[in-house]
């Protein structure tokens, strides 16, 4: 399994941003890239990285009509604008994938 990482609060929300009405959920490759964004941006103080799995996968599955989706961010980038957008699918596939 690859280790990619996001942002979740203590009540089990998962970070994410307003996309011109979509949700972005930023993920990261690794623990020390998270921490770094967190540190630039202050809406993640809250929010500790945690490690992607088969149940955080699930519990991040978009809903039927779900205006959400995820941003694999660029390595050792601050800035949330800078990555690629990546379907629930994709994103299983870079899970499961060995490092």
């Amino acid at each position: 399994m690859s280790e990619i990482y996001a942002m979740q609060r203590a009540n089990g929300d998962w970070f994410a941003l307003d996309d011109r009405g979509d949700f972005r959920v930023p993920v990261f490759h690794s623990n020390g890239e998270a921490m770094q964004a967190r540190a630039f941006n202050a809406g993640m103080l809250l929010f500790r990285p945690v490690m992607l799995d088969d149940r955080a996968l699930q519990n991040l599955s978009p809903g039927e009509g779900s205006a959400t989706h995820f941003w694999l961010v660029d390595h050792a980038s601050a800035n949330l604008k800078r990555g690629q957008r990546v379907e629930h699918t994709q994103l299983a596939r870079l899970v499961h994938d060995s490092p």
